[in-house]
């Protein structure tokens, strides 16, 4: 198990490395694309507003002179999206790509479908990541690689509905379709690592939560069902929440932090890991432990996008 205490600070140089963050734009995913920016990784934004994401690329630029930084369009709740993207990811790395940040993500949303059909919360925050790891397998093994994907506390209400995925059936409820796929983002993480080992491949699977920051995700859902003053309510909560700059410590020390071992989760070192001033070791729900459900969801997810994470990484075609 890695020290309980991190920082920043703490953070190794990665000249010579390539990270690839989903989500950079904004949030989570902005600040670390800017850390690893500044610790001399070659960093590539991948998002699917190019506005947004070219906005973002210059503020990196212009708070890391000499950034060695990129912009690739990426929209994970499109299958073909991703796989268009893959490939312009993996050419930006060289070839070897030594991280991948699966940290885009959006949250309890009304009931939409992806371009694939898939329920948004599952489809994009899990399908989309589980298919651009797959399709991004060989360069991790060339490099390699770590693959962080960021959960959340949600996890810990969520419960794999293997029968129902995608909410075709019965009521949907937003907070447990959310719930459901952080916690999938989890046993992702479990599953991916164990058969990396078990392949002997070199590709390390981690995992993070930023507990409660300040970030954008939580207004898309309310602005999606017309209710703009809950969007401006879900702001003023912010007095309650830590910065995005310390939410992002966990993704960091998943990501850089050269004693950390493959499955485990970091999260913020505060109370109730809600917040902190560092990263420390998380806990997962029992749910998220469990290796059978862990198994039928990798299964599950291979038939539902067409792609096998193990495939790519043992450099058979994804």
């Amino acid at each position: 198990m890695s020290p309980a205490s991190w920082t920043a600070h703490d953070m190794p140089r990665l000249d010579g490395a390539t990270a690839v963050v989903t989500g950079a734009n904004s949030g989570i995913g902005a600040v670390t694309a800017l850390l690893l920016a500044r610790a001399g990784a070659r960093t590539v934004l991948a998002c699917r507003d190019e506005r947004k994401g070219g906005a973002a690329l210059e503020r990196i630029r212009a708070a890391a002179p000499g950034a060695d930084v990129e912009l690739v369009r990426l929209d994970l709740a499109d299958l073909a999206s991703v796989r268009e993207a893959a490939p312009r990811l993996a050419e930006a790395a060289g070839g070897a790509l030594e991280l991948l940040v699966n940290n885009a993500g959006v949250m309890a949303l009304p009931l939409r479908r992806t371009a694939d059909g898939f329920e948004m919360q599952f489809g994009t925050n899990h399908l989309g990541h589980f298919a651009l790891t797959g399709l991004l397998g060989e360069a991790l093994a060339a490099g390699s690689g770590r693959v962080v994907t960021v959960s959340s506390l949600a996890h810990r209400m969520g419960r794999i509905d293997l029968a129902d995925l995608n909410a075709e059936h019965g009521r949907y409820d937003k907070w447990r379709a959310y719930g459901q796929a952080k916690l999938a983002n989890l046993l992702f993480t479990a599953e991916l690592d164990r058969r990396a080992k078990e392949a002997g491949v070199p590709v390390t699977a981690v995992a993070a939560h930023p507990g409660l920051s300040a970030t954008e995700l939580g207004q898309a859902g309310p602005r999606m069902e017309g209710r703009e003053w809950r969007a401006r309510l879900e702001r003023a909560t912010r007095l309650y929440t830590q910065p995005a700059a310390r939410g992002a410590l966990p993704t960091l020390r998943a990501a850089t932090d050269p004693r950390v071992r493959g499955g485990e989760f970091f999260g913020p070192s505060g109370p109730l890991e809600t917040r902190g001033r560092g990263a420390a070791p998380a806990r997962r729900s029992a749910a998220a432990e469990d290796p059978g459900t862990a198994a039928a969801l990798w299964d599950a997810s291979v038939r539902l996008t067409g792609v096998d994470p193990m495939a790519g990484l043992t450099g058979r075609p994804a």
